[in-house]
């Protein structure tokens, strides 16, 4: 298959208007302009990667490649598969969000290359008046905004749907008109606010834009990897806990992995998969998969190390070299509950996290399983408190 062809196929679920016709304009040997973007909402994922991937490909064809960072939008919050109304995000949150998307984009897109630029959907929107809301809102319907199958499943539970939730995609609808575009690639859950900047394109300046929507990453049961669902995987993540986290996946993700995250030819990819359906063990393939990952990320040797520490700690059950240390600093009688210690020590995210690990039976105290949530943890010097398979805190008392 040559580039392009495999550009129109590879990690993609559906193009619109249709395939062909961007075949025939990719062939043409026209130049398109397309963008992808991003709320800074949380920590960028390997459900970006998906796409970011994608980008790459068109970048390294030599199309002109927008990312655009809703440093706007994201204050608003997509309402995108939200069975609530989302809790908006104050400016200075978004900021610090999007601080280094910038850094773990060049991981995967060339940023040394002329043919790529980040914008700030912030730069016009706030430069909107009233009349100018008032025309683009004319191009839509009441109608046509509360097909959406959230908004739809609110209605029926009885939930409110506010205004702004309305506003979203409208707004992320002009982002296309003022970068005037050629194209747009997101996921496939973004499906309904791109076409609904390809319908205003053509409403507002008589043009067609191309859309295209790549597959999510999900299990065999259609679950989502990523943050909505708990499981989301960092970019930013030290390479041991990349490695980790991504042989923590479900095996049925292996091949879709190898196909929208590495480049792995798509030949090589068709016979892992003969190989695995013939009954063959898939942790060897999701370790190289997970080397992949981490490779590009990072590098060769971060991803050897990375590999090397899961097979020592994780399936070998030896503990990992140079444990960090916590210092406790206060030491009462009662101590806090252990999901509370996991939480201070930084070995879960949240108090919430904690309960739930501890819950599944994932938190140790010096090699000693706890279930219980709620009990106390005593601190004593030299305790190693363990969540999951692969992270460890020695304690220090002060």
């Amino acid at each position: 298959m040559d580039k392009i062809g495999e550009l129109l196929t590879r990690g993609v679920e559906k193009i619109y208007p249709t395939k062909e016709e961007l075949e025939k304009v990719l062939r043409s040997g026209k130049k398109l302009k397309l963008y992808y973007g991003i709320d800074p909402t949380g920590k960028l994922h390997i459900g970006h990667m998906v796409v970011l991937k994608k980008v790459r490909q068109f970048q390294d064809l030599g199309h002109e490649i927008i990312i655009l960072i809703g440093d706007f939008t994201a204050t608003i919050g997509d309402p995108t598969g939200k069975k609530a109304t989302r809790q908006s995000l104050s400016r200075e949150q978004v900021l610090q969000n999007a601080k280094d998307y910038n850094m773990h984009i060049g991981k995967i897109l060339d940023l040394k290359k002329s043919n790529i630029r980040f914008l700030h959907n912030e730069e016009w929107t706030n430069k909107l008046k009233p009349i100018d809301l008032l025309e683009i809102a004319s191009h839509f319907t009441v109608a046509r905004l509360l097909e959406r199958d959230m908004f739809q499943e609110r209605i029926r539970e009885g939930k409110e749907i506010y205004l702004h939730e309305f506003l979203y995609p409208i707004f992320q609808a002009y982002d296309s008109v003022t970068m005037d575009v050629d194209m747009e690639i997101g996921g496939n859950d973004q499906t309904f606010n791109m076409l609904a900047g390809r319908d205003l394109m053509y409403r507002m300046k008589k043009k067609n834009k191309f859309v295209m929507a790549t597959p999510l990453l999900t299990d065999a049961q259609g679950i989502k990897i990523g943050k909505t669902e708990g499981n989301s995987i960092a970019l930013a993540e030290k390479p041991e806990d990349l490695f980790a986290k991504i042989m923590a996946l479900p095996d049925d993700v292996i091949l879709k992995g190898f196909e929208y995250l590495t480049d792995i030819p798509m030949s090589e990819i068709e016979r892992i998969n003969e190989t695995l359906s013939s009954g063959e063990n898939p942790v060897t393939r999701k370790k190289r998969l997970a080397f992949e990952i981490v490779k590009q990320l990072n590098t060769s040797e971060a991803a050897k190390k990375a590999q090397e520490n899961f097979e020592k700690t994780v399936q070998q059950g030896e503990k990992p070299s140079g444990i960090p240390t916590f210092k406790w600093i206060s030491a009462n009688a009662s101590g806090p509950s252990i999901s509370h210690a996991l939480f201070d020590t930084g070995l879960v995210g949240t108090i919430s996290e904690g309960k739930r690990v501890t819950t599944q039976g994932g938190t140790a105290v010096n090699d000693q399983i706890v279930t219980d949530p709620t009990v106390s943890y005593i601190p004593h010097e030299g305790d190693i408190l363990r969540v999951g398979k692969r992270k460890f805190v020695k304690i220090k008392l002060n």
